[in-house]
């Protein structure tokens, strides 16, 4: 299939976009234009993320605006303005001071998406302190690897956590001096607190002290294809990030109703789950419950929710659904919707527009980038499959690495490294610990992202693969995005995953993982019909040779396929780090 550009016009639109005219905005833009949007932390005493995003709200007229809705799984629904969040997030930032957590020291949380993970982290953004989140999901084996290398200063969690997963290791991590349960009332011992009673007892005022913007504020953790997970270190200055991407990317405004779906266990779940929002003043909607498609629709509809983020996978599983959203719910308010996580294939993009009455916006970044690099803007054309282009202030190039430099390749549709120019406010600083991984990250003034892509005539740039999944076969190099997104334009094929398997004459043969749609079989005549299917679509070079029908394909929290455990499982080899699988 051909895919066609979708254009709206913004004329044609309910909100006119903050981003019209792509070429003038990025001539005339200014990270220190834009840090004087932001009112600093009084006397001139630095920049701090939970000043501007809860303080300086509170401050001013937004005060009693609702700033989050949380619902709850069993049906619970609690508000909170931004008066609120400054109170609570002030009295949370005096529990840490009265324990003697300090400035630069750790305070993990493991937690659902419940109301003192978010208080939580804006109190510790308030006391300099790093917020570190943790996916609730994880067993007690990546809880204690992330605790242990991120010197764990103190730990927020629940009851039922602290008993299945920490009480077994709390000896294993003798820098973690407290844990804070935030479900009981009562103390279990002089370092398992009850983070409820601590807090009635705070005082609900908290000054924010100094704040450096090159002071860490944020540790997310991201795991590798081998050995211990990353820290990637994020910093105050990322505010300014945050607050451009909610303009251009996001394309706030302020009578939105945002909704991100992201655990804050990942990058976007902060960043876009927490941060950027608030900076904007408007209302986010929190949701406790794992995913269910007509939970989902009920909340879009009965929340009046117009921006919604929200990730490949669930996407893939929406279209599995077998319900037409427009005849049973009411969307009229949803005026965006944006993804992250995977690149979505073109298929999901048009089937957003076709289903939804909305196509779909992706957009890439990466825990290390901190914010939203590349993007599809409100007012611009849509380009299926394309990961669209660069935010005002960021320069991508592709390029190709030749020993300890590179070469930036200026011609359209070559495929080539993804780089970005370095020194963007929400760049990692650090993988903490590991300074050698780190500096090689950078090379000859690019950061390398480690993602394959390419950039057309018009300046979209297009994903090709990461660089480890790159299939060599007879003489071909194949990204399986290419393939996976080829497989599902089929009307039998709900997700697939593709893998280079080794062969000795070729080198490789991609073979490809499928999930069928409802009322399918996976029979060996849809098998050869799908590998017939890819040829004509592809090429024989280029289609799968192999074909396996699975049930689901293993995929992290943040929607990515994890293609090298495939690869790992097929070949028998060691899985590594699946400590961000998701597990159901």
């Amino acid at each position: 299939m051909d895919w066609k550009p979708i254009r709206k016009s913004p004329e044609l639109q309910a909100v006119r976009p903050h981003l019209l005219d792509y070429e003038k905005t990025c001539a005339g833009f200014s990270w220190e234009a834009v840090r004087s949007e932001l009112s600093g932390l009084p006397e001139g005493k630095g920049l701090n993320i939970a000043h501007e995003a809860v303080d300086r709200q509170a401050a001013g007229p937004l005060r009693d605006r609702l700033a989050f809705r949380w619902l709850g799984k069993d049906g619970a629904v609690q508000d909170f303005t931004f008066c609120d969040l400054k109170e609570q997030s002030s009295r949370f930032a005096n529990v840490l001071k009265r324990l003697g957590v300090e400035k630069g020291e750790r305070v993990f949380v493991l937690a659902g998406r419940i109301p003192p993970l978010y208080i939580a982290a804006l109190g510790c953004l308030k006391n300099i302190s790093v917020f570190c989140p943790l996916f609730s999901a994880f067993g007690p084996d990546p809880i204690r690897q992330r605790l242990s290398r991120g010197d764990a200063r103190l730990l927020v969690t629940t009851e039922r956590q602290y008993a299945k997963k920490i009480a077994g290791i709390r000896e294993s991590l003798p820098q973690l001096r407290h844990v804070l349960l935030t479900d009981i009332d009562d103390d279990l011992d002089e370092t398992v607190l009850s983070l409820p009673r601590l807090m009635a007892e705070a005082s609900a005022d908290f000054t924010i002290p100094p704040t450096d913007p090159e002071d860490m504020a944020v540790l997310h953790f991201t795991s590798g294809t081998t050995g211990m997970p990353k820290g990637a270190v994020l910093v105050h200055d990322a505010v300014l990030t945050h607050l451009v991407t909610g303009r251009y990317v996001m394309d706030f405004h302020s009578a939105d109703i945002f909704w991100c779906t992201a655990d804050p266990g990942w990058v976007t779940g902060s960043s876009y789950g927490i941060i950027a929002p608030l900076l904007h003043g408007i209302t986010s909607i929190i949701d406790e419950a794992d995913f269910d498609a007509e939970r989902w629709y009920r909340i879009l509809e009965e929340q009046r929710v117009t921006v919604w983020y929200t990730a490949p996978t669930a996407i893939r599983m929406l279209m599995r659904a077998a319900i037409e959203p427009l005849k049973r719910f009411d969307l009229s308010p949803l005026r965006l919707i944006h993804s992250v996580g995977e690149p979505l294939n073109p298929e999901a993009v048009v089937w957003g527009e076709r289903v939804l009455g909305l196509p779909i916006h992706d957009n890439w970044w990466q825990t290390e980038t901190g914010g939203i690099m590349i993007a599809n803007y409100a007012a611009m054309e849509i380009r299926p499959g394309s990961m669209g282009r660069p935010l005002p202030g960021i320069e991508a190039a592709i390029v190709r690495r030749v020993d300890d430099s590179v070469d930036v390749l200026t011609e359209p549709d070559v495929e080539g490294d993804l780089a970005l120019r370095p020194g963007w406010p929400s760049m990692f600083r650090a993988y903490l610990h590991d300074e050698e991984r780190y500096r090689k990250c950078f090379v000859s003034g690019w950061y390398i992202t480690g993602d394959l892509a390419k950039r057309d005539a018009d300046g979209y740039y297009w994903f090709v693969g990461r660089g480890d999944d790159i299939i060599k076969t007879s003489g071909h190099m194949v990204g399986p995005f290419e393939v996976e997104s080829a497989l599902m334009e089929h009307p039998a094929v709900a997700e697939a995953g593709v893998i280079g398997k080794p062969e000795p004459i070729i080198g490789e043969i991609v073979k490809a993982f499928v999930c069928l749609k409802p009322g399918f079989e996976p029979t060996d005549k849809l098998r050869l019909e799908l590998i017939g299917f890819g040829r004509t679509r592809l090429g024989s070079a280029v289609a799968p040779k192999e074909m396996e029908f699975v049930d689901s394909l293993p995929r992290t929290r943040s929607g990515k396929i994890m293609r090298r455990l495939l690869k790992a499982r097929e070949l028998g080899l060691p899985e590594g780090d699946t400590s961000t699988l998701e597990t159901g």
